[in-house]
């Protein structure tokens, strides 16, 4: 099995209070060469996008893999390795668990906003997703031109 590393996050700005803009974003990185996938989410909440993150990441993955995901979310990360009970968003955790059955994943947890360069990445292209209301794949391209070619 190859061996991936993803690295997610999700933004829900005004996380469904007014009008609400949500976004989600996987880096991939495979062999130190890493690629990002997005999606704009609407009105989705926070919660929501951190769950659809890292459901996108596993979802463009064409084989099964060994898969080693990270995400600034207890949430998501807790709850994937059964630390946390579903209770709501159950339509989101059902995509991302069948997306996650084909791989087998390590979640971790990593500190949001505290220099980890991949996730601060991550995190800046779901924001702009989210404040612009669409995919820009150059966003995405140029952010990932940043990482360069490095193992994590």
């Amino acid at each position: 099995m190859k061996k991936v590393t993803i690295v997610c996050d999700g933004s829900s700005l005004g996380n469904g209070k007014g009008e609400t803009r949500a976004a989600a974003v996987a880096v991939l990185g495979y062999r130190g060469y890493w690629r990002a996938f997005g999606e704009y989410l609407g009105s989705a909440t926070n919660q929501q996008a951190e769950i659809a993150a890292a459901w996108i990441g596993l979802k463009n993955l064409s084989e099964s893999c060994r898969v080693r995901l990270l995400s600034d979310s207890r949430y998501v990360v807790e709850t994937m390795t059964g630390n946390f009970r579903k209770k709501t968003n159950l339509e989101w955790w059902e995509k991302l668990e069948k997306s996650a059955k084909k791989h087998d994943v390590t979640w971790e947890w990593v500190k949001g906003h505290a220099g980890h360069e991949i996730q601060e990445i991550a995190d800046k292209m779901a924001r702009k997703i989210a404040e612009s209301g669409k995919i820009d794949e150059r966003i995405l391209d140029d952010a990932v031109a940043e990482i360069g070619v490095k193992e994590i």
